[in-house]
């Protein structure tokens, strides 16, 4: 264990990646390694991308990344899936090759593992790992949909959401309610029919937010380092530093509530009261939901 620490601490990327496993995979050996690298965290700051399947957020993702390490930061990015771990070697395939970013740039998949606050779970530990290892800037897509979308913006300092003029994301932003939890909107792909639509229909959308709305094209490369500057200027900005306490709130709220999940499942699969009420219950003594109530009561007390 020791030799992985301080391979992860000499930016290591076999131990690196292999710590990032053994946390993706919560395995026992995680607890330990978090523990051990701790005090070697908190220079690390977060974006997080997220928007429709198409929006183009790989690409952009890859042009950032770039433009990020010209100035100088150096910079992962991760991609978190709400299904099944990926490995390393499936790593988004055809994505990275899109990328065509400089090898210096650590790019991996993970799973959010579907957890309470499925996020948060593993990659804010998995942000610790990088941090640890010399990364100051990690770059997260969200490449799933629904309320993973929504989730990243606990985990990260500033949330990035991307639209494309092209496939109804106007009416899908109202709808999964990604217009309320961005600090920048990118109508991504300008070069597009409706670009200029929809760049009006989100600023109507946010209103007076004094949020930022741009346009740019990661295939043609317009916008990305206006784009570029913007981000940097708010790393920068005091009131998107200071998120860092909200976010470890929500990570350790999250936490908590996995680990009383997980002892009430084991207690309850062990209760032979458990089996009592299911009986009483099909026998009509009494209803589901008191019987859930009463028993769920006496599990907290």
């Amino acid at each position: 264990m020791s030799g992985l620490v301080d391979g992860i601490l000499k930016g290591e990327k076999r131990s690196i990646s292999r710590a990032i496993s053994i946390v993706d995979n919560n395995e026992s050996e995680s607890v330990k390694i978090i523990h051990k690298i701790y005090k070697k965290t908190g220079n690390a700051k977060t974006i997080g991308f997220t928007g429709s399947t198409g929006s183009g957020k790989s690409t952009l993702i890859g042009r950032l990344a770039a433009e990020f390490h010209s100035l100088g930061y150096k910079v992962a990015v991760l991609a978190v899936d709400p299904s099944s771990p990926l490995t390393g070697g499936a790593l988004l395939g055809d994505r990275v090759r899109m990328m065509s970013i400089s090898d210096e740039i650590y790019v991996r998949s993970m799973a959010s593992r579907g957890a309470e606050g499925g996020i948060s779970r593993s990659l804010r530990n998995v942000v610790r790992i990088l941090d640890a290892a010399g990364y100051n800037l990690i770059l997260v897509e969200s490449v799933g949909a629904g309320q993973l979308e929504i989730e990243i913006s606990k985990a990260v300092n500033i949330t990035v959401v991307i639209f494309n003029p092209q496939t109804g994301d106007s009416i899908q932003a109202i709808k999964a309610g990604l217009t309320e939890i961005g600090d920048v909107y990118v109508i991504n792909k300008s070069d597009l029919e409706g670009a200029t639509i929809l760049y009006n229909i989100i600023s109507d959308l946010i209103g007076n937010n004094k949020k930022l709305v741009v346009k740019c094209s990661a295939k043609m490369q317009k916008g990305i380092k206006e784009l570029t500057k913007s981000l940097v200027k708010l790393l920068n900005d005091e009131k998107y530093q200071s998120r860092e306490k909200s976010i470890l709130e929500n990570e350790l709220r999250d936490m908590i509530l996995n680990v009383i999940k997980e002892k009430s499942i084991e207690k309850i699969m062990n209760s032979q009261e458990y089996n009592k009420l299911v009986n009483k219950i099909l026998k009509k003594e009494v209803d589901p939901y008191n019987a859930a109530l009463n028993f769920a009561n006496k599990i907290i007390v």
